[in-house]
This record gives C-alpha cells, structure tokens and sequence, in this order.
C-alpha cells in the first residue's frame, strides 16, 4: 500500500510539472509573437505615411511657388494702345517724338539703321553721300538694325522721321513694308528746317498698303509742347 501511494504521488508531481513547463512556453511564445508584431508596426506604418505624404506635399505647393514656364512669345504691350514710331539721324526728330509719347502717353519705339548713318552719309552736298544716292533710288530699302517690333494691342501709331531731299528717308520705307497696319490708325509727323512734309506721308501709305494713314505735320527743332498738343487734340 505505501508503494502505491508513492506512485500516485510522482505521478501527480510528473503531471504537475508538465502543467508548469507548458504554460510557460505558452507565456513565452505569446510574448515572442507580440514582440516581434510591435516591432514590425512602425516599419510598415512609415512607409505607408511616406507614399501618401509625397502627393499631398506636392499639392500643398502654391502655384504661384513653381517654376514659370519660358515663353518664347513676344511681350505684349503694357496696356497700351498707342505707339510712337521714330527714325532720327541727328535727335532732332526722337526730341519731337518724346514730346507726343509723352502727351499721348504711348510707347516708344526707334526704327535704328543697320549701317549707322556718319555725317559724311549726311552730307547732302555731296552727290556720292550715302543719303543721296538712296533718296534718289525710290527703290533703295535701307536695313533695319533695331528689334522687330510687335504691333498686337496698337491702334493708333504716329510715325516720326525727318525730311531728306524733299521726301521721308528710304528706311522708312523698309519699315511700312514690313508690317501689317490693318485696323490701325497711322500719323506721319516729320522734322525739318524748312521743306514741309510733302509727298512723304502718302508715300509711306502706299508703300505700307495697309492701315488708316491720316494727313501729317512738319515741325521744325525745338517745337514746343503747346504745338505739339494743339495738333494732337486737333485729330480726335
């Protein structure tokens, strides 16, 4: 009977010990698992905020903030509608015309020779002098050195230049041909010291073919801001 009980009592004591060591490996293997979930949560967490933040932050940008886009067109004028045009070899004419761009309020714009007129060029006493032998070909088309310009949102033009030989200077001309004046409302004005305008505004009209050319003025250097504004008050 004693050996039986002692039996009883280690099985008990083999049973107890199992119960022990499997709830401990149970404890052990939960708390194994837990870690390595709480471990691997903020990996994947980051990377899903990263893929999400990159759009957003990239919307949040203002587009006043990005790169502007290069134009290669040209700049319209600043508001706008009238433009002075001048071509002037000696500064009596650009003179005259910073007075009307300033009565106007209107842009401005030099028409400048390729080839730079010398006084020599000017010399209308000499039969061989540049000037001479093109005012005597009406054919004769002087190259023009400054930028093209861009007519879009003009509607009024005053054309400056002086007077050469009893007509407008051959550059003139190149200038008329080159450009389209449909819808437009063109003035001569030129400078001299004596001769009148002549012929030289329905010159350029002609040879333009294009625009509303209206009857021009001859002033001579120095023409005073009262002149000037009595003329231009005069055509409205």
């Amino acid at each position: 009977m004693y050996k039986n009980r002692n039996k009883r009592i280690l099985i008990c004591l083999v049973l107890v010990l199992l119960l022990v060591l499997s709830a401990c490996g149970g404890t052990e293997t939960a708390s194994t698992e837990k870690t390595r979930q709480t471990t691997a949560a903020p990996i994947q967490g980051g990377a899903e905020e990263q893929t999400e933040a990159q759009p957003d932050s990239q919307a949040a940008v203002p587009a006043s903030a990005q790169a502007p886009a290069e134009s290669t067109q040209a700049a319209a004028p600043a508001g706008k509608d009238t433009l002075v045009v001048y071509f002037s070899a000696t500064g009596t004419t650009k003179a005259v015309a910073q007075q009307i761009a300033a009565i106007t309020d209107a842009d401005l714009y030099e028409i400048k020779a390729a080839e730079e007129y010398t006084d020599a060029d000017l010399d209308w006493h000499d039969s061989s002098s540049r000037t001479t032998i093109e005012q005597n070909d009406k054919n004769a088309r002087p190259e023009i050195g400054s930028e093209a310009l861009s007519l879009e949102g003009y509607s009024t033009v005053y054309v400056g230049y002086p007077i050469w030989w009893g007509e407008e200077p051959r550059i003139l001309d190149t200038f008329v041909e080159s450009y389209d004046f449909d819808g437009m409302t063109l003035i001569p004005f030129c400078t001299s010291s004596s001769s009148g305008i002549g012929r030289s505004g329905q010159n350029l009209a002609e040879n333009a073919g294009s625009g509303n050319w209206l009857e021009g003025k001859r002033f001579g250097a120095g023409a005073s801001e009262d002149a000037l504004r009595e003329w231009i008050e005069a055509l409205n």
